[in-house]
């Protein structure tokens, strides 16, 4: 991809970061997740609601304070995820949030752009009861 592309990409976090959707709060989410990434600060609270069978994601909300990385992360993830089926949420990794972003991410920051991916993952089995965590944190990632 030329210099033209990332700098797209760039402008697209920029506005992310400084226009979040779906910033905020669902007044009855199926399930609230939290999570943190210590190294950078990072937090990122979201809200989840579930259609009636809990196999489809019919709305995301997100709240949170940290990096550019982080926040447009979030932000174009609850995006990403509105409809979408959650065993689709479940196979993500951090390749997909890394094309999403669209630009080459430094190994420092890919803990910033994979927080969302794991806070909605992780509220997701800890809903189904596939897991039990209070909080998520980046440091368990590699």
């Amino acid at each position: 991809m030329g210099i033209g592309g990332s700098d797209m990409y760039r402008q697209q976090i920029l506005d992310h970061y400084k226009n979040p959707r779906n910033y905020g709060e669902i007044e009855e989410p199926t399930f609230t997740h939290v999570g943190e990434n210590p190294m950078c600060g990072d937090t990122i609270e979201m809200d989840v609601v579930l259609d009636d069978d809990e196999s489809t994601i019919e709305g995301v909300a997100f709240r949170g304070d940290g990096c550019a990385i982080s926040q447009a992360a979030a932000s174009m993830l609850s995006e990403e995820l509105q409809g979408m089926e959650t065993d689709v949420l479940e196979e993500m990794d951090r390749d997909d949030i890394i094309d999403m972003l669209g630009v080459d991410i430094s190994p420092m920051r890919v803990k910033c752009a994979v927080l969302a991916e794991k806070v909605a993952q992780d509220g997701l089995e800890i809903y189904l009861g596939e897991k039990d965590l209070d909080m998520t944190t980046t440091e368990e990632d590699d």
